[in-house]
């Protein structure tokens, strides 16, 4: 078996070379400065949030939301069982649906924003 020669590789040296740039420290610190004017000329160009949904219409959506579920609620507890339990599975769903999003308008309602 053959090996190849390496000879016109240049020796890789573990010692320091000597700086002939900026230093690193320098460089971030610009880059740091560069981001940080250009997120700040973003943030004051962008127009302010404003919720699809008025939050003034929450209270409301929360007592629809919530009351649907608990009344499929108790609707899933009257179905008849089956063996196969489609209709169950269909009202169960929507129901935790419906819970989902009333949890969610009622904590926006008291002001837990998520």
């Amino acid at each position: 078996m053959c090996r190849p020669q390496l000879s016109h590789l240049p020796r890789l040296s573990l010692c320091r070379r000597p700086n002939t740039g900026p230093s690193r420290s320098a460089l971030h610190s610009s880059l740091n400065h560069a981001l940080t004017q250009w997120a700040q000329a973003i943030h004051e160009s962008a127009t302010p949030f404003s919720p699809i949904i008025p939050t003034a219409a929450l209270p409301y959506i929360a007592l629809v939301l919530l009351t649907a579920t608990f009344g499929l609620g108790f609707y899933f507890t009257i179905l008849p069982k089956a063996t196969i339990p489609a209709r169950e599975a269909g009202v169960a769903l929507l129901a935790s649906i419906l819970a989902g999003f009333g949890t969610v308008a009622l904590f926006c309602t008291v002001g837990v924003y998520v």
